[in-house]
């Protein structure tokens, strides 16, 4: 079995089985099982779906979604129904034996208008698996520039003024486990039997948004069950407390926006604090393998060209200023 990223950014899962190779493309790097049973599903399911390429792209969608909806996150089926509202009727009413290059094309066109690059990105991903898996595999489009915009990563004096603005609250547990590099899924998921009587937080799960509500389910990557060691004094905290976290997700977001004004910095996400996690422990000394694994990573690809290559690049100016300074 071979899993290749594509330039679209997408991964295209292929397999030969007696003779005949099967491909799926999804949005998203699968794990080996998601890929293993994607193949099962295509091998048992693809000579119906290509025999039925009469339908329209709304009921191509429907039967996309009874096809895979047992084997992709709920997070990712949520995003497809976002996008699928994003199209246009005109589209969506189309019959998929119809669609060509060009009307892909078009409905890019259109979105990129008011929609940023990778959000039209991920449109035209969309569209691609949905047609795929009924054998249409031309569906190739000039994609708008993406637009690299720099990693914001929270100072330690901002993260310092954010403490202080939190703590009494119900909201310091969940920006402290922040810190540790927890997402916020990760966090909302946990409970007071994942920390041991030795202050080991196992994290196991996460609660996401589906398209009906909250879903809780396994974590992002294999490799994001981990476990990792709290101090002693936030450990005695969440027991007093008797809680991790109680709130809403949106209600956490927006609280941690009013304490960021409150404390005069600027705004930044629950989320950037496992950027500041990843700069902050690799500062300290500790190697990319124990950052990874501590905060659950796949791969040390996105913690090194990201997270810790910002952090490097800004000492790096500061350093050509200060020998161009002496000079």
């Amino acid at each position: 079995m071979n899993i290749s990223k594509l330039k679209s950014g997408s991964y295209r899962i292929r397999e030969t089985r007696k003779g005949k190779t099967y491909s799926v493309t999804v949005d998203h790097k699968p794990t080996q099982s998601e890929a293993r049973a994607l193949l099962d599903e295509m091998q048992s399911k693809n000579p119906v779906l290509l025999s039925n390429r009469s339908i329209t792209f709304s009921q191509a969608y429907e039967g996309f979604k009874e096809t895979k909806g047992a084997v992709l996150s709920p997070s990712t089926l949520k995003g497809y129904r976002t996008a699928f509202r994003a199209l246009p009727a005109w589209f969506t009413s189309m019959q998929i034996i119809d669609i060509e290059p060009r009307h892909i094309q078009k409905v890019v066109n259109d979105h990129s208008v008011d929609h940023s690059p990778k959000t039209t990105k991920n449109l035209h991903c969309f569209v691609s698996t949905v047609l795929r898996l009924y054998g249409h595999e031309n569906t190739s489009v000039t994609l708008p520039q993406a637009q690299q915009a720099p990693v914001y990563i929270p100072s330690k004096e901002d993260v310092g003024r954010l403490l202080k603005a939190v703590h009494g609250s119900k909201y310091e547990v969940p920006v402290r486990l922040g810190m540790y590099g927890l997402r916020r899924s990760e966090i909302m998921a946990l409970t007071l039997d994942d920390l041991s009587a030795d202050n080991v937080l196992t994290i196991n799960k996460a609660l996401v948004e589906g398209e009906n509500g909250t879903v809780l389910k396994s974590t992002k990557t294999t490799q994001s069950t981990r476990t990792i060691v709290l101090d002693p004094q936030l450990a005695d905290l969440i027991r007093q407390q008797g809680t991790i976290y109680d709130g809403s997700s949106s209600r956490l977001t927006m609280a941690v926006t009013a304490y960021e004004d409150a404390a005069g910095i600027p705004h930044f996400s629950l989320h950037k604090l496992r950027h500041f996690f990843a700069s902050y422990m690799h500062e300290l000394g500790f190697s990319d393998k124990q950052i990874q694994a501590a905060g659950g990573w796949s791969t040390d690809m996105v913690m090194k060209k990201v997270y810790t290559h910002a952090m490097e690049l800004d000492e790096a100016k500061r350093k050509m200023a200060a020998n161009l300074s002496e000079l």
